[in-house]
């Protein structure tokens, strides 16, 4: 049996999901709040955007179930027991997840060193003894990527070809399943032929893009049947320092990034909502209390404090080892710590729109007049102020979690970010910028850190803009 972890981020994570999803059901039941996304799923961009999105969600929550396996002991008659007399189970102290046992090869089959993308050799030349005893420069074979040719020089490209095609024919199979299964469902919901679906679909006669969403589920889908067919028997983007398949590093950090981005949003949230709101609202001395607050606070050099925090923190960890039964309870530690002080100091920005805001919105006739006829503060707020500064809120978050993927990034390059052991494209970065200066260059693990941060951060700001559009009160159609 396995030994479930729960990792404090692993609980936040999923309590989250759990506010989201209660969320969508409540907006569901409320025009006012469905007819914006409504407006939003009806976006080609937006479509598109969460679409993409939703795969990194997918992989972010699959690394997200955490869990330790046996250990195998052998019976030598010596076997520890319980005070039951039962057999005393051992776990391993490698914390893995379901991420890790579905990318399995790609986890187990690390070679000596570098290697390039799809190649079937070492990087760098080393000296090889011939069989007849002699000595000579090579490039050594892998012990992993390639090993099921003969004769690699001749038959990798026949056989990278070969799997390429295999994996794009799976590919469109599964896809034109899953589309089938989709016009079937939309058909059968309006009472129409699959036929007669199917050139809806195609001339856009429906109101969500249902176009946009097969073509971008079937570039999704061959990219994932690529890797499906390709990373076990290659490194698609090759390894690191130590032989770790880079494309493994980058699927983990999908998990990091996520965690950095929602968690602090959710922390810095209330602080920046609460504040901002009563700040424009209630004036006078409130309001300069909490200009007071958030000037001296941002008077505070961030990367200073954090780094601060940051190292403190890490000095209690040392200093507590015996509270942390393996590594990654460590590192996520040290993950929720950074979080909450990226939290602490990201809440100003926010905080001074919605004041700005709200000292517009508390002018105008109707909230005149709601306060001439004796209607409560926190009834004026909750119904009238706070829905028409929620625009706001929705687009900074957003833009605000494409702010701190990249300043995770930016941390853990310079030695205050994430833990050293935790997976992220900041260490990924960190790792590789010392080989940015060797001749020949190594450079796919920067690449591959920058392509799927760059795709998780345009997607983000892509489907912020829709939500902004769709959100706010003066851009809204209809």
């Amino acid at each position: 049996m396995i030994k479930p972890v729960f990792l404090l981020t692993d609980l936040l994570i999923f309590v989250l999901v759990a506010v989201v999803i209660g969320f969508a059901i409540y907006a569901r039941r409320h025009e006012h709040l469905r007819a914006p996304w409504r407006q939003v799923f009806r976006s080609r961009t937006g479509v598109a955007s969460l679409l993409v999105l939703s795969v990194y969600i997918m992989i972010g929550l699959l690394d997200s179930v955490h869990f330790r396996l046996p250990l195998e002991v052998p019976d030598n008659g010596l076997q520890a027991s319980s005070q039951q007399g039962q057999p005393q189970s051992h776990y391993s102290v490698e914390v893995l997840s379901l991420l890790d046992m579905a990318l399995r090869p790609l986890r187990e089959q690390a070679e000596k060193t570098y290697s390039a993308p799809l190649a079937t050799t070492l990087f760098a030349r080393e000296t090889v003894e011939l069989p007849d005893g002699s000595q000579q420069r090579l490039y050594p074979r892998l012990i992993y990527g390639g090993a099921h040719l003969h004769n690699p020089a001749a038959e990798r490209g026949a056989d990278l070809f070969k799997r390429t095609g295999v994996a794009i024919v799976m590919a469109l199979v599964v896809w034109l399943l899953l589309m089938t299964l989709l016009l079937w469902l939309l058909a059968y919901r309006r009472r129409l032929s699959l036929a007669q679906m199917l050139d809806n679909v195609l001339h856009r006669r429906e109101a969500v893009p249902w176009l946009v969403v097969v073509l971008v589920s079937a570039l999704l889908l061959v990219l994932v049947m690529l890797m499906i067919w390709l990373a076990p028997a290659y490194h698609l983007f090759g390894t690191d320092k130590v032989g770790q398949d880079v494309l493994y590093q980058a699927l983990k950090s999908i998990r990091t990034a996520l965690a950095i981005g929602t968690l602090t949003t959710l922390i810095m949230l209330p602080f920046a909502v609460l504040l901002g709101i009563l700040a424009g609202y209630l004036r006078g001395w409130v309001d300069d209390v909490i200009q007071y607050l958030y000037t001296t606070l941002n008077s505070i050099p961030g990367v200073l404090l954090i780094a601060a925090a940051v190292l403190m923190l890490q000095v209690y960890i040392d200093s507590h080892a015996e509270l942390f039964a393996t590594d990654a309870e460590r590192a996520d530690m040290r993950l929720l710590f950074l979080c909450m002080i990226l939290g602490i100091t990201s809440w100003t920005g926010l905080c001074r729109l919605l004041r700005g805001e709200t000292m517009k919105i508390r002018e105008v006739e109707y909230i005149q007049a709601a306060t001439a006829f004796g209607v409560r503060s926190s009834r004026i707020i909750s119904r009238h102020i706070l829905p028409n500064v929620m625009h706001i809120v929705l687009i900074s978050v957003v833009l605000d979690f494409s702010g701190l993927v990249l300043a995770e990034a930016v941390l853990s390059y310079v030695g205050v970010g994430v833990d050293p052991s935790m997976h992220s494209w900041g260490n990924m970065i960190n790792s590789a910028r010392l080989e940015m200066a060797r001749e020949p260059m190594v450079w796919w693990a920067l690449v591959a850190a920058f392509v799927f941060m760059f795709v998780l951060v345009l997607a983000a700001n892509l489907f912020a803009d829709v939500v902004r559009d769709a959100f706010d009160p003066r851009l809204r159609k209809g």
